[in-house]
């Protein structure tokens, strides 16, 4: 059964690791391998994510003490990355993570969460009744992009 926790500062040098890994193996059938190297270059900046997932609501879905998914959000909604373990697809991690992102958002009473979405990601996001916002071409490290803003209203309860 996998388990949504806080995000705690030991999490970081494996959701790193995550993260590198399923952009350079998810991802590869939407972008080209310079671009994942921008995305996820080989050393990734510690002291970055480290302060992202301190600052922002951060969690980890666990496995058998495995980290197998992570997202984070900011307080204005920004839902800055849902990434789920390439070894992992399929398995409804993705939605766990996010439903717990829009009980959060609900309980701080937000109206909308909006995200910037992949190729790779957008028909998930579909599926879970976000309204693509607009696409776009955004550079990062000197490659360009195409992806997908995205929002979903937070339904009151």
């Amino acid at each position: 059964m996998v388990r949504i926790r806080p995000y705690i500062l030991y999490d970081c040098k494996e959701i790193m690791q995550l993260f590198y890994d399923t952009v350079h193996v998810i991802n590869k059938k939407d972008y080209t391998e310079a671009q994942l190297d921008a995305w996820a270059p080989p050393t990734l900046d510690q002291e970055y994510w480290e302060n992202i997932l301190k600052e922002h609501y951060s969690i980890v879905a666990e496995l058998d003490n495995q980290i197998v998914g992570f997202s984070d959000m900011d307080d204005t909604g920004y839902l800055d990355h849902l990434f789920v373990h390439k070894d992992y697809q399929g398995r409804g991690i993705a939605t766990a993570l996010l439903n717990k992102l829009e009980s959060y958002a609900r309980i701080i009473g937000m109206d909308y969460i909006i995200t910037h979405v992949s190729i790779t990601a957008k028909p998930f996001f579909l599926a879970k009744d976000f309204e693509v916002v607009k696409e776009q071409k955004v550079m990062k490290r000197g490659e360009w992009f195409t992806n997908f803003i995205m929002q979903k209203k937070i339904r009151k309860q």
